[in-house]
């Protein structure tokens, strides 16, 4: 599929999931908006999904969505999957998330909230997007 916004092919990972927290540049704004949130806490990242992920894909097509979805789902079934290298920084990228992330105790756990979001709020998307074959897209 190409993504509608870049015009390059759109092939998503877990870092997408994180782009809403991404605090480089923003540190005294979103940085600080965001540290009032611990999430480890399961209220917390609730608020987190709903406030910060969900709100930046609510224009995102269908497409988008269910690519999005199969991706996590591929993640959260691989038992040995390293969740806790996602929210390591990367000194190469011009983003960074808050400094306590990369400490988070079971960084699966966020994940499996955030599938556990946008299996009910992306029910309809997803179901569009299990109709059609992704290959034709």
């Amino acid at each position: 599929m190409i993504d509608p916004k870049s015009g390059t092919p759109y092939v998503p990972t877990l870092h997408y999931f994180l782009g809403g927290y991404d605090i480089y540049d923003r540190e005294e704004t979103l940085g600080v908006e965001l540290s009032q949130y611990d999430p480890n806490i399961s209220s917390d990242r609730n608020t987190l999904i709903k406030n910060y992920f969900l709100p930046r894909h609510f224009d995102s097509s269908y497409r988008e969505k269910y690519l999005l979805f199969i991706c996590l789902k591929e993640a959260l079934s691989d038992e040995n999957y390293n969740f806790q290298a996602v929210f390591e920084d990367d000194p190469e990228e011009y983003s960074s998330l808050p400094s306590y992330w990369d400490e988070m105790k079971d960084p699966r756990v966020f994940f499996e909230d955030i599938y556990r979001l946008i299996s009910s709020e992306w029910a309809l998307e997803i179901a569009q997007g299990l109709r059609e074959n992704p290959n034709d897209w």
